[in-house]
């Protein structure tokens, strides 16, 4: 691993989806519904997993080829259910609650920076009960005026300047090429988590990619 990955990073950016929880189940089950509420074919499951990283709405464009009205109307429906039945079907990756833990301790600040709606994600973070371990979590909008992955880390960036953390040495935990992209839309640099959904592909531009929580903790902490 190459030595300047291991330094003293002032603050640490977490995707949500596929870095901190396995929401997969949720979101398949809420999508499938979706899918057939609307009269679409449901794609298999190898296909629908990527939707779980990108802002939906664009995912509902490019991949289920809808029009923008189309997909707004199908997003809306997809969050209807998933936050009747999908939301809380998830489970925190091993090992990612300790490192959590090992932060607050070490007394670096944290933020979420999640495509998800931000008042959804306060919501699910608040069930799994780790809420406790963020400074700030910022996500997209609901009218999707804020959904780019860019615009959220700014956002996260942001809130946490305005908690008085310093931002001049953050780093970005993520599981796709959007968290990478995002992050490096603020010159951010970041690391890729092997437990999500990404491809090995998506990991290029990674400054790194760790494959247990364990091995991110010794790239955050030392």
């Amino acid at each position: 691993m190459n030595a300047s990955v291991r330094r003293t990073w002032s603050c640490v950016l977490f995707d949500l989806d596929g870095t901190i929880l396995d929401s997969a189940p949720g979101i398949m089950s809420s999508l499938t519904d979706t899918f057939v509420h609307v009269g679409l074919p449901v794609p298999p499951a190898d296909e629908l997993i990527h939707y779980i990283g990108p802002p939906l709405l664009e995912s509902l464009q490019l991949r289920a080829g809808l029009s923008l009205e189309k997909a707004r109307e199908t997003l809306a429906i997809y969050r209807r259910d998933y936050r009747k039945d999908g939301a809380f079907d998830a489970a925190v990756f091993p090992g990612v609650e300790g490192l959590l833990s090992s932060l607050r301790e070490a007394g670096v600040p944290v933020a979420v920076a999640t495509s998800k709606p931000e008042a959804q994600a306060i919501r699910i973070l608040e069930h799994f009960d780790l809420m406790q371990y963020f400074a700030t979590v910022a996500g997209a909008t609901e009218d999707e005026t804020r959904s780019s992955k860019a615009d959220i880390v700014g956002r996260a960036v942001s809130e946490l300047q305005s908690a008085g953390a310093d931002t001049t040495l953050a780093v970005m935990i993520g599981d796709r090429i959007y968290d990478v992209e995002g992050a490096a839309a603020h010159e951010i640099p970041s690391i890729i988590v092997e437990w999500g959904y990404g491809s090995p592909e998506e990991a290029k531009e990674a400054m790194a990619t760790v494959y247990s929580a364990d091995q991110l903790r010794e790239l955050l902490l030392g």
